[in-house]
């Protein structure tokens, strides 16, 4: 398994992280997200390497912004 976080900005509530948590969750090998909205960190579990590209369009299509 591989573990990875990223920083997404825009997110202020619940309704925010559970719109990323639901994109992320569609990339192919993920396991779990974990979304901190307080920190704006996204910890992802995935069962093999994800692009980050995959991971920015989803964060994208949920309305917000990954910075790192």
């Amino acid at each position: 398994m591989t573990e990875s976080s990223y920083t997404v900005t825009g997110m202020v509530c619940a309704h925010c992280a559970a719109s990323v948590t639901d994109e992320i969750e569609h990339i192919p090998g993920v396991i779990t997200v974990t979304v901190d909205v307080d920190t704006g960190t996204v910890a992802v579990t995935s069962d093999r390497t994800l692009d980050v590209t995959d991971v920015r369009a989803a964060v994208e299509d949920a309305g917000y912004e990954l910075t790192g």
